[in-house]
């Protein structure tokens, strides 16, 4: 296929073409290496034929982020009428089978900024949230446990799967790149949820917007000192 002029768009050359080709290069070399211009040179057209369709590297950045998300919500979905504890460990194995499938993919997971400010990496997707929630508040739980769950599962997750990805290779620094690059914006929604749509997100605000960092890191250390202990004294 010969490259197109500048701002025509190839034949057969879609979002979704593009998106699935930057995932591609990023397993291969990570987002680092990855620019308009190299993918525009992979998918051999030009640069600006990419611009009408994703509005720049940050939109793009998103895109690779919502695709590698894309199969969780329907996998956790078929899970929650289960006991909770098989909920979560479906939770836990599900992303950690995108950290290893996309080991030098998955810190964009947990540095690009997520839909809502107050949802924490890498379960920062408004759909994966607010299934979280419903889940376990059917389950039982009041909603300062399932914030509590939500927040001990996502700091779980977060330190060891981007260890997990470091050994493997991965940059886990954010990538540098400007916000309004291709006049992109920070989108309100993730998948095909919006935040309108995602009530227990909405209502569960308040809690899931306080910063209760120190509490957690200390109830963490107690639980790592109090298994060690265990293994010592056996």
């Amino acid at each position: 296929m010969s490259k197109s002029a500048a701002g025509s768009s190839p034949k057969g050359l879609s979002r979704e073409l593009i998106v699935k080709n930057a995932l591609e290069m990023i397993d291969e070399s990570g987002a680092q290496g990855l620019s308009m211009r190299t993918l525009a040179h992979r998918l051999d057209t030009e640069a600006m034929s990419l611009y009408r369709h994703v509005h720049g590297k940050e939109d793009l950045l998103e895109a690779v982020v919502a695709l590698l998300m894309s199969d969780l919500t329907s996998a956790l979905e078929k899970e929650t009428g289960a006991h909770w504890q098989a909920f979560l460990q479906t939770v836990a194995h599900e992303v950690r089978r995108i950290a290893m499938d996309h080991p030098m993919a998955f810190p964009l997971v947990a540095t690009r900024h997520p839909a809502a400010p107050w949802l924490r990496p890498p379960l920062r997707s408004v759909e994966v949230v607010n299934t979280f929630l419903t889940a376990l508040i059917g389950q039982g739980f009041t909603d300062a446990q399932a914030v509590g769950a939500y927040r001990s599962f996502s700091s779980f997750l977060l330190g060891q799967l981007l260890l997990e990805s470091a050994v493997r290779g991965a940059q886990t620094g954010p990538v540098e790149e400007p916000l309004d690059e291709g006049d992109a914006s920070i989108p309100q929604h993730d998948g095909s949820i919006s935040l309108d749509n995602a009530d227990e997100v909405v209502r569960l605000r308040p809690l899931l917007s306080q910063d209760r960092s120190q509490e957690e890191f200390e109830v963490s250390l107690e639980v790592l000192l109090d298994r060690l202990d265990r293994e010592l004294s056996q």
